[in-house]
């Protein structure tokens, strides 16, 4: 249930694989109970790993279109389309909202990635919320997501559900399927830095850029980034990050996942939904 029924949660989603848009495991079980237990948003923002450019901006089209933004997946995954609608009036919401911040209007380049719509699909399968995303400026620094994350803080008390999707550890060169279910030494040990700061004190999560591990953890930092956007709105509600579901996968994959101001009922995953091996293109870059 909601904690505050006037604000809407925000949360920063695991998403792993695109082909988590297809299974049910515990972490896809989690983003169903989310969507269950969140107040129906106006619109769902998505902060996602995969629009990382050089410049911050929104979509800004009526009906977004379903990016298939990899390859080397099965087919089916490539027929998977998530139909939500744009909504172009939120443009002006953020410009004005941000400023001074700069944020561009993006009319026909982007759509809906893989970052959002395999987590929208489980948590949101009707594809009846509009659906808007805001890109992530690789030329900015950290501290700019943080504080850009607190500066949208109060579209929460207008209806919008910020989602950050992306992995707070993400080191595709290192993936194993020897470690399917598991992260290794380093991964845990920054991860469980990353929850002690996101629990406690979010508005500092900055400060895991120090960690020993940050270098193997966060080797490009787009999937990292949207974990700040949700951090920054939990600080400046002044208010921890839940945790939502964990785990790894591959050994250098977290999935754990976090909700700002929304208490989520632990969900059932039914027996025989263990991972299956993945599907790993010879290029990886693109998951």
């Amino acid at each position: 249930m909601a904690d505050n029924p006037e604000v809407l949660p925000a949360a920063f989603i695991g998403h792993g694989s695109p082909m988590n848009a297809l299974e049910l495991n515990k972490y896809t079980a989690a983003w169903r109970a989310f969507g269950a237990a969140v107040p129906r948003p106006r619109v769902i923002l998505v902060i996602s790993a995969h629009w990382y450019i050089n410049a911050t901006a929104v979509t800004a089209m009526s009906q977004p279109r379903t990016i298939h933004d990899f390859y080397g997946f099965p087919r089916q995954l490539f027929e998977v389309d998530y139909p939500a609608p744009g909504l172009p009036d939120l443009v002006g919401e953020i410009q004005e909202i941000v400023k001074p911040t700069w944020v561009g209007a993006d009319l026909d380049s982007w759509g809906i990635d893989h970052g959002t719509w395999s987590v929208l699909v489980h948590a949101f399968p009707e594809a009846s919320i509009p659906v808007v995303q805001l890109s992530i400026n690789a030329d900015k620094p950290l501290d700019y997501h943080l504080e850009l994350g607190a500066k949208l803080a109060p579209l929460r008390e207008r209806g919008v559900l910020i989602v950050g999707s992306g992995n707070i550890v993400h080191n595709l060169r290192q993936m194993s399927q020897q470690h399917p279910d598991t992260g290794y030494p380093w991964a845990q040990r920054f991860d469980e830095a990353a929850r002690e700061l996101l629990t406690t004190a979010p508005d500092e999560a900055i400060r895991l850029r120090d960690h020993a591990d940050y270098g193997v953890a966060v080797p490009i930092p787009d999937h990292f980034i949207p974990m700040l956007y949700t951090a920054g709105a939990a600080g400046a509600a002044g208010a921890p990050l839940t945790e939502l579901v964990d785990g790894y996968c591959y050994g250098s994959l977290s999935m754990t996942s976090y909700t700002v101001g929304l208490t989520v009922p632990t969900p059932d995953v039914p027996a025989g939904t263990e991972r299956e091996p993945l599907a790993v293109p010879a290029d990886q870059s693109n998951i």
